[in-house]
C-alpha cells in the first residue's frame, strides 16, 4: 500500500494523505476526511517507510524498521463507540504512526474471556499496549502475564506496576461539585458509576466539606452511557423532584440526562441545572450547550504512545505516573437554582 493508492481509496490528493498521516497539519482535512484517511490505514495495515522518512526530512541514522502496538478499551464492552475512548485510542494512533509504530490491533476487556478472541489476541504480533479507562484484576493479570510493555491512561488510577498518564477524575468531579454550590445549588443529584469511582467519591466529599445532607434517594447508580443517564434522570426526577442539579460522571451520560429531563417536561438551566465530564466534541453542540470539566484527552493518548514506546526504546525503566490538568467548560446548562 502506498500513499497514492490510500488517497485514491479515500478520495483525497495524495498531499492531503501525507499531511493527515504525519499530524503536519491540524487544519488540511474536515474530521471526516481524516477518519476516512486513517480507516484505510488501519484496514490496509500501512506502515510508512521511515528510511524514505528520513531521506525527505533531511536525516541520517533512522529507524529501519517498524513496531506495532494494540489498545484495550477497558471499561466497557461498548468502548470503541464512546466518543471519549475513540478519541483517545485515536491520538496514540496518530502519535505512534509519527515515530514509526503502527497501531495494530484493539480489544476490550470482554474479549480475553472468549477462547477464540483470546488466542488471536496473543498470536497477535504487537510491541506494547495501552490500557483506555480503569480495567479489573483480571484483566490487569492477563496483561502482566502476557505482554512485557504496557501504559494505563484514564480518570481512576489503577493498582498496577504500570507507567500511568493520568487526568484525575476526583478532583475534575469536585472541580464540577464546587461550581455547582457556588451557582447556590444543594439539592445535587449523581448520575453514574460508583462502584470504586472516584468522580462518585468526589460528589460525596463535596457533600461533605460543604455540610449538605447526602441522601441516597440523590443518586442513580447507572452505566456511563446516554441509556443509563436518561433512565437515571427520569428516576431521579420521579422521586426527588427538588432537586435543582445533576452532576453526570461523563458527556455520554448528560447527553442522555438531559434528554430524559426535556421528555420529564423541565427546562435546562431554568428548572435543573446539568454539569458533567470530558468535554467531548458533542457538548458545544448541545442545546443548551453543554457545561463540562475539560479533560486533556489527545495530550492523554499521545503522551501515553510517547511513554510506551520510550520504555519499548529503553528511554526509562521505573513505572512513572504523569497527570495532566483539567479545567471548567463553562457553558450553558448550568445557571442559579430555581426559586
Amino acid at each position: 500500500m502506498t500513499l497514492k493508492e490510500i488517497a485514491r481509496e479515500a478520495g483525497v490528493s495524495i498531499s492531503t494523505v501525507s499531511r493527515v498521516i504525519n499530524n503536519t497539519d491540524s487544519k488540511v482535512a474536515s474530521p471526516e476526511v481524516k477518519e476516512r484517511i486513517w480507516e484505510v490505514v488501519r484496514r490496509t495495515g500501512y506502515v510508512p517507510n521511515p528510511a524514505a522518512k528520513g531521506l525527505k526530512l533531511g536525516q541520517t541514522g533512522s529507524k529501519t524498521r517498524s513496531h506495532s502496538l494494540f489498545c484495550l478499551f477497558a471499561r466497557t464492552p461498548n468502548a470503541p463507540d464512546d466518543p471519549f475512548f475513540s478519541s483517545l485510542a485515536r491520538s496514540v494512533e496518530i502519535e505512534a504512526f509519527k515515530q514509526d509504530y503502527i497501531l495494530k490491533s484493539s480489544f476490550t476487556s470482554f474479549d480475553i474471556t472468549k477462547a477464540e478472541t483470546c488466542r488471536m489476541i496473543l498470536d497477535t504480533d504487537v510491541s506494547g499496549g495501552v490500557i483506555l479507562g480503569r480495567c479489573d484484576k483480571p484483566t490487569l493479570k492477563f496483561l502482566k502475564q502476557h505482554f512485557h510493555y504496557v501504559v494505563y491512561t484514564g480518570l481512576n488510577g489503577i493498582d498496577a506496576n504500570f507507567d500511568q498518564i493520568l487526568c484525575d477524575g476526583y478532583g475534575a468531579s469536585t472541580c464540577a461539585m464546587e461550581y455547582l454550590i457556588g451557582l447556590g445549588h444543594r439539592h445535587i443529584g449523581y448520575l453514574g458509576e460508583t462502584s470504586i469511582e472516584n468522580r462518585y467519591q468526589g460528589y460525596l466529599d463535596c457533600l461533605e466539606k460543604h455540610q449538605l445532607p447526602f441522601d441516597s434517594s440523590y443518586v442513580a447508580p447507572v452505566p456511563f452511557s446516554s441509556n443509563g443517564g436518561y433512565q437515571g434522570a427520569r428516576k431521579l426526577l420521579e422521586q426527588q423532584p427538588g432537586l435543582t442539579a445533576i452532576f453526570c460522571g461523563n458527556d455520554i451520560t448528560a447527553i442522555g440526562a438531559m434528554r430524559g429531563i426535556k421528555d420529564h417536561g423541565l427546562k435546562i438551566p431554568r428548572d435543573i441545572s446539568v454539569i458533567s465530564i470530558d468535554d467531548i466534541d458533542t457538548a458545544q453542540y448541545l442545546s443548551p450547550m453543554l457545561t463540562t470539566v475539560h479533560i486533556p484527552v489527545d495530550a492523554m493518548g499521545s503522551t501515553a504512545a510517547k511513554t510506551l514506546i520510550d520504555r519499548i526504546d529503553g528511554g526509562h525503566t521505573l513505572p512513572m505516573k504523569i497527570y495532566l490538568p483539567f479545567h471548567i467548560a463553562k457553558r450553558e446548562s448550568c445557571g442559579a437554582p430555581r426559586s
